[in-house]
């Protein structure tokens, strides 16, 4: 969500910083600013409501510094203005703060602050922390910001810097993330990879309940009691140049595009053609183990839930497993009952997502089994669940999930590949699913070619003022993920519902205005599929169908190739991906950066 970046060295900071703001828009924003430490003593400070360029014609010609912090922000408390932008400042103008997370007591500590005389500048929660520190009586940074950290409750990343301590920014992290990038004797600070790898591929991630004190030629950390950490660098596998849009007008349009070779990545070394299995060294789970599990258990959020329910039906069909998918943000307050033989698996493309790195936490403390499925290694998820798999879907910086759930997808398929061979999935049945893994590539690349027959279609869809998605069991998550999609980039209302619910009152709202995009795999469930569109045409609803050959009831119809029964949905997707693209594009909406929306969940 909010965007971190802090750098410390011997050039300017504050080209440094906009460029990492630049590289963090993606997470979703509506307000940035920044902070440098000048050579003068002082801090300065630059504000501004809307995006990184609005806050870059702000900056005076003359904002000299090698110390610095910025911000961009999505407001949780207050609405986005000049004055709750970050950073937020103490009285005295010697404190700095960015903040990423909720401080969940700010009431009262805005209250008692008021109490004190303190005039507060904003509406929220983080100036509070700026205050705080401001008024420590504790005779360094590092103390003043754990005297203030003691007192806060809630999730944070934040970064501190003070005019009477410029050789140094003081970091810490409890639910939201903070990485170190180490350079040549500079250093900086960001809340994702993305805003540093320009400038080093050596990053040091933070643990919960872990600060940092960085100087241009050093850093050391340590837990918020005090004690030293000696958490080990890392090299970032992704190189600048994956952030960058390739000739593309979007990034969404870039990362749908590159979803022949992600799904080619996310396979690449794992299939075991001796065995007709695969290989996931990363499971950590052994033969034995994993026919111990009586229930699989999916926890994802948006997209990845989605992912997640296309991944229980493949878990029962090829493992013949017992498994389900449900909102990590459910889950986690429904007080459920942890079965210890039952495998719990958490989705996250970005790796912190809040919502499910808490049911996993919580997971972890009543003794279950968690394994990952993520796209960032080294991520909060990766590091707190006992095994997992990456994805390899390379950086996605469009707000909206495109490839990322496509490998997502495939990585459960050959998880459940795995589960059915070690259990009862014969050999024959094993290198069929194969076969239809190692086909993928080439079919998205096939469609991906058909784009511009899409386009038309968006077109002709683009003005409904609302759209309603269908399918029945294996198309009903891809309905679900399609309507999503659409309603997240073109801002048209858009529903999913089983197919045979239709009867069960969402007919009531079929009629040409609303059109239907019904999914209709040709498998066992197609006549009950074709007798749905039957219900609608006599409705008078219009009815786009994606199935594997042209349906005499639909309007219009997106042929896909066909994949193994158990894929089928894999490729189902790729068009209505497409179409929201280009209906978002029809629309003229801001297809990377849709309102409201981060990339990156790290609140409640």
């Amino acid at each position: 969500m909010c965007g971190i970046v802090g750098y410390i060295g011997k050039r300017d900071a504050a080209p440094l910083l906009l460029e990492g703001l630049q590289r963090l828009e993606y997470r979703g924003y509506d307000s940035a600013g920044v902070a440098i430490a000048a050579r003068s003593g002082a801090l300065k400070t630059v504000k501004a409501k809307g995006r990184v360029r609005d806050l870059q014609a702000r900056l005076p010609k003359r904002f000299a510094g090698a110390t610095g912090i910025a911000h961009t922000r999505w407001a949780t408390h207050g609405v986005p203005s000049d004055a709750n932008a970050h950073p937020h400042l103490d009285e005295a103008g010697k404190v700095a703060v960015v903040h990423n997370g909720i401080i969940d007591n700010a009431a009262d500590l805005r209250a008692k602050l008021a109490a004190d005389g303190v005039e507060l500048a904003s509406e929220t929660d983080t100036e509070v922390l700026a205050h705080l520190v401001g008024r420590s009586a504790a005779t360094t940074l590092e103390a003043a910001v754990r005297e203030t950290l003691q007192l806060v409750e809630g999730t944070y990343g934040i970064a501190v810097l003070h005019a009477d301590f410029p050789d140094r920014i003081v970091v810490a992290r409890n639910g939201s993330p903070v990485v170190l990038g180490i350079g040549e004797r500079e250093m900086f600070v960001a809340s994702d990879v993305a805003a540093l790898v320009s400038h080093t591929r050596q990053v040091v991630t933070l643990d919960d309940g872990e600060m940092a004190t960085v100087k241009a030629d050093d850093y050391r950390t340590y837990t918020t009691e005090g004690s030293r950490t000696s958490p080990a660098p890392e090299t970032v596998e992704w190189s600048p140049e994956s952030y960058d849009l390739a000739g593309h007008d979007t990034y969404m349009h870039k990362e749908i595009c590159e979803q022949a070779d992600a799904v080619d990545r996310v396979l690449r070394g794992r299939i075991e053609d001796r065995f007709s299995t695969v290989h996931l060294g990363g499971l950590n789970l052994d033969a034995r183990e994993a026919r111990a599990v009586r229930r699989v258990k999916i926890l994802g959020c948006g997209t990845s839930y989605h992912a997640g329910m296309i991944g229980a039906q493949l878990i029962e069909e090829l493992a013949r497993v017992p498994a389900d998918a449900e909102p990590a943000s459910e889950f986690r307050y429904r007080n459920p009952v942890v079965d210890p033989d039952t495998l719990y698996v958490a989705v996250s493309q970005s790796g912190e997502t809040y919502d499910v790195l808490a049911a996993v936490q919580e997971l972890k403390r009543k003794g279950a089994r968690v394994l990952g499925v993520v796209n960032v290694v080294g991520s909060a998820i990766a590091r707190e669940t006992d095994g997992g798999i990456y994805v390899h879907a390379g950086p996605e910086v469009c707000v909206v999930s495109t490839k990322c759930f496509t490998n997502t997808v495939v990585a459960f398929g050959l998880l459940a590949l795995h589960l059915g061979r070690i259990r009862d999935l014969s050999v024959a049945d094993g290198r069929r699913v194969i076969e239809g893994l190692r086909r993928l590539p080439d079919q998205i690349a096939e469609m991906l070619r058909g784009e511009d027959a899409i386009r038309t279609l968006a077109k002709e869809y683009a003005h409904a003022r609302s759209m309603m998605f269908i399918g029945r069991v294996r198309g009903y998550p891809v309905a679900r993920e399609a309507a999503l999609k659409l309603k997240e980039v073109s801002y048209i209302h858009a529903e999913a519902y089983p197919a045979s619910e239709l009867k069960h009152g969402p007919l009531a709202l079929i009629e040409p205005e609303v059109p239907t995009v019904a999914i209709v795999p040709d498998d066992e469930l197609l006549e009950k599929n074709r007798a749905a569109l039957e219900e609608i045409k006599a409705r008078e609803g219009r009815i786009l169908a994606v199935a594997h050959r042209r349906q005499d009831k639909a309007d219009h119809t997106i042929v896909v190739p066909r994949s193994e029964p158990e894929l089928d949905p894999i490729l189902m997707g790729i068009p209505l991906q497409l179409l929201a693209y280009h209906t978002a594009l029809e629309l003229g909406r801001d297809i990377d950066k849709p309102r409201n929306l981060a990339k990156s969940v790290t609140v409640e």
